[in-house]
């Protein structure tokens, strides 16, 4: 992640987030989504040699890219998702994200890592 927090300017200073947070944020909203079983780790390389692993809820900050971008927030998730459900995983981010610390959201790009069939 970006070290570099991104700031918000008011009448009485300014207010900095750092990226951590924003992706704490994220990372809580996208567990919650409809349709989402996890969050994966970032794998290079081409899919089909990609190993996905889902990682236990404990660890939202993984699977999560924060950036600044221009003074927006660009958000990169890695998510595994249940199969056959639709998602509403980048609206829902966008919109917790901006109400909660007021930053703008430039891009919420979602990175399916892998298909989970329900039980």
């Amino acid at each position: 992640m970006d070290e570099s927090g991104l700031t918000i300017p008011s009448e009485l200073g300014r207010i900095t987030i750092s990226p951590d947070a924003i992706a704490q944020i994220v990372g809580r909203v996208a567990a919650e989504c409809y349709g989402v079983v996890g969050m994966s780790l970032r794998a290079p390389g081409p899919a089909r040699e990609r190993v996905t692993r889902l990682l236990p809820k404990g660890k939202p900050l993984r699977g999560i890219v924060v950036r600044n971008a221009d003074g927006a927030v660009a958000i990169e998730l890695y998510v595994v998702v249940a199969y056959g459900l639709n998602l509403a995983v980048r609206s829902q981010v966008a919109y917790e994200v901006e109400r909660l610390t007021g930053l703008r959201v430039a891009a919420v790009d979602v990175h399916i890592q892998d298909v989970k069939r329900s039980a």
